[in-house]
């Protein structure tokens, strides 16, 4: 499979996977609001206070507060490295040696990107196994 290929799908599949995310977070709007995670959450009497009133000096709020601004930045970083390289082919003006270091940035950007989802999966994982 060539390196144009490759490049086509990826991009055909984030392409995708956006416009899908986008349908499905219309649909999850729509929903009962006492539907799913808040009635199971409340059936649990060890996290029954925290669910009705978050601690914020609860353990396990902090470390998803900080998550949650790591991914946020990682999420920035993302956008600014794919931007930064999309603008580099663009005005590469046939020059092979900036296109070859634009599709290089997006590539090792994706892959980045992906690690980063990976080692949170992990650790979500894990976590949800010790607490």
């Amino acid at each position: 499979m060539s390196f144009s290929k490759i490049t086509k799908f990826l991009s055909l599949l984030i392409l995708i996977s956006l416009f899908t995310a986008g349908f499905f977070n219309i649909a999850l709007a729509q929903q009962d609001p006492s539907y799913g995670l808040d009635t199971s959450a409340n059936s649990v009497d060890a996290f029954k206070a925290q669910v009705a009133t978050p601690d914020p000096n609860f353990l396990s709020t902090k470390v998803g507060n900080v998550i949650g601004i790591v991914l946020s930045f990682v999420g920035v970083v993302f956008l600014i490295l794919m931007i930064f390289a999309g603008l580099t082919w663009m005005t590469a003006a046939g020059n092979q040696e900036k296109v070859t270091k634009a599709k290089d940035l997006m590539i090792n950007a994706i892959i980045g990107l992906v690690i980063v989802m990976a080692a949170y999966a992990i650790t979500a994982f894990v976590g949800d196994r010790l607490i």
